[in-house]
């Protein structure tokens, strides 16, 4: 299978919320608890802007039509010292998990960042998300934070592990 990616458009919104959404019962993707509405992700799409920090859909090149997952730029921590820095943030569709697309998701995101001036990539992952964690390692990412017991998902403390790596 091999999988292409485009720009998303506001019509891409809805199914971009879907997938988030799927990722919120495992307790292991998201701190959000419970489900998010369109409306409440409209000025997180707005945000993202193709010359500095797009959002990707994700498709098979086979067929195209389906999306399979998502993917985004996002500014790390919003001052302009850090505009070469940005967090990655990668969603998949459920029945598309465990299929190369998080793969594919990483290595465009490494050779596309110096297009937007990025040099620096982040991913903020769960401590418990090891499938993730294994993902970005291959990759060569590094922990370059380890924040304990900051999240409380129903009760139970989480670690989040800060996973970083210069790309230019």
């Amino acid at each position: 299978m091999t999988f292409r990616h485009r720009l998303a458009t506001l019509e891409d919104l809805p199914t971009i919320v879907a997938i988030y959404n799927t990722t919120i019962a495992s307790r292991e993707v998201t701190a959000d608890t419970e489900p998010v509405s369109v409306e409440s992700r409209s000025q997180w799409y707005h945000d993202h802007t193709p010359d500095k920090r797009p959002l990707w859909i994700i498709e098979s090149e086979e067929t195209g039509a389906e999306i399979l997952g998502w993917m985004s730029y996002s500014n790390f921590y919003g001052r302009p010292a850090y505009s070469g820095t940005s967090e990655i943030s990668i969603y998949i569709a459920e029945a598309w998990r465990g299929k190369g697309v998080g793969r594919y998701c990483i290595e465009q995101a490494i050779a596309y960042a110096p297009q937007i001036k990025v040099h620096t990539l982040l991913g903020f992952i769960f401590g418990h998300n090891k499938p993730s964690l294994g993902l970005f390692a291959k990759f060569g990412f590094e922990t370059w934070a380890h924040l304990p017991k900051v999240a409380n998902l129903d009760g139970v403390e989480r670690d989040l592990i800060i996973l970083g790596k210069r790309v230019a």
